[in-house]
């Protein structure tokens, strides 16, 4: 089958395994426009797919996805029309995840930081490379942690773990992950990509409708659950969006990191 995507994010097949990479590893796969399109669309087009039965999903390089393009997210502060856009598409994100029927292992393969640690929590399974973290800090930004963390991690960790890393956006490494519920297990980094096909392979032997349903009803309780979390997250995240405060600390933000 092809898909419709552009090269921010690719599609491979194995089989009845897909492969689908966050394909900007020059700039660490940190989300733009034409990524975030694809992410949000890309799980109808793999639902579609007939041969496919799991779906990995994993980062190019070194990180698996640094969360928002810094330059991308900088425009929204004059382009009201493009944050807006970027809202809804956050949401059609979480909620095409949600509603995807075959099973995701994420190999998390370095950082995944704001939508990426999203991208990886929201998967079925998560494998975690021992030298990966996630970090949800948009709070350090001055914006509400509305595109998945704050609604979605209550439901995964203890709410006073989860509390203190979103309040904080301090790293959470591959061990503490597993620990507080964030990630399935921990494995060597030259081990990752193997291990999340062996296990692919594994899934796409069971019975396929079997594993459908299943899937089908736990997220049934994940989607009851964050329905009124994430409209609030959301409509949260627009208001902070606009606030004085938000402007400066991602000013600035964009001036440490272009002089580096």
């Amino acid at each position: 089958m092809a898909y419709d995507l552009p090269p921010e994010l690719t599609v491979e097949s194995d089989g009845p395994i897909r492969t689908v990479i966050i394909n900007r590893p020059e700039d660490l796969n940190a989300v733009n426009q034409a990524l975030h399109w694809a992410l949000a669309n890309v799980w109808r087009q793999l639902a579609a797919d007939t041969e496919a039965r799991v779906v990995i999903l994993t980062g190019a390089g070194r990180t698996f996805s640094a969360g928002g393009d810094l330059d991308w997210i900088t425009s929204f502060l004059e382009d009201p029309v493009g944050r807006d856009e970027s809202i809804r598409e956050g949401a059609q994100i979480i909620e095409e995840m949600l509603r995807f029927p075959l099973p995701v292992i994420a190999a998390v393969n370095g950082a995944a930081v704001g939508l990426g640690a999203s991208l990886a929590v929201l998967s079925d399974i998560v494998l975690i490379s021992e030298r990966a973290h996630l970090a949800d800090p948009h709070v350090a930004v001055g914006l509400v942690a509305g595109d998945g963390g704050a609604a979605f991690w209550p439901l995964l960790t203890p709410i006073l773990r989860s509390r203190e890393y979103l309040y904080t956006g301090d790293r959470i490494d591959a061990a503490t992950a597993v620990e507080v519920g964030l990630a399935s297990r921990v494995v060597p980094a030259q081990d990752l990509l193997a291990e999340a096909r062996t296990l692919a392979h594994r899934l796409a032997a069971q019975p396929a409708e079997a594993l459908r349903a299943t899937k089908r009803v736990v997220n049934m309780y994940l989607s009851q659950a964050l329905a009124g979390p994430m409209q609030a997250g959301f409509a949260a995240e627009v208001v902070t969006m606009q606030s004085a405060e938000h402007r400066e600390k991602l000013t600035a933000l964009r001036q440490r990191v272009r002089a580096r």
